[in-house]
């Protein structure tokens, strides 16, 4: 899976920048800025809704296994949803970057469920137990389909925001 989406470092892209800095000023970065995170928001909410929607299979409790209320009332999947974020730099590197922020996951969720989510297949301790497990599945790849279905938009996209501003500064 991979761990973000970025379009950036293209030579175009740099050399943009520098231009931008030196003849266009800051109205027309923040102006470049807002259109590349434009073109990288329909991607954002596909890959929120996707992941607040990703049916997890579990096999359940066998016969006599004990079960109750979860401790946390946190929607596991909104939760993750949530910490979908974009990130768009106009400086050395730039770019729109479509990523999950492990910052805005409880302690208790690491950045690495989301790698497993991708794989197909869920594995983690029942309430924080770790003396039991629980596997939960769900239909590996989500991550690299959701995000090659808004690739080539946000090419195009990207590349009609480097035109305009192009022809700006001539």
């Amino acid at each position: 899976m991979a761990r973000s989406v970025q379009i950036h470092g293209t030579g175009q892209l740099l050399t943009l920048s520098r231009r931008l800095r030196t003849a266009g000023g800051p109205r027309l970065q923040q102006n470049m800025a807002r259109r590349i995170r434009r073109a990288a928001e329909p991607l954002h909410r596909d890959l929120r809704s996707t992941i607040a929607r990703l049916p997890l299979r579990s096999t359940g409790r066998g016969a006599g296994k004990r079960g109750g209320p979860s401790p946390t009332q946190r929607p596991f999947r909104a939760t993750l949803a949530g910490a979908v974020r974009i990130s768009v730099r106009s400086g050395s590197a730039p770019g729109a970057r479509v990523f999950i922020d492990g910052a805005l996951l409880p302690p208790d969720i690491s950045a690495g469920v989301l790698y497993q989510l991708d794989a197909g297949r869920l594995r983690h301790p029942v309430f924080g137990n770790r003396r039991r497990w629980a596997n939960q599945t769900t239909a590996p790849g989500w991550w690299g389909r959701t995000v090659n279905r808004h690739t080539p938009r946000m090419r195009a996209e990207v590349a009609r925001v480097l035109d305009d501003v192009r022809r700006q500064l001539e």
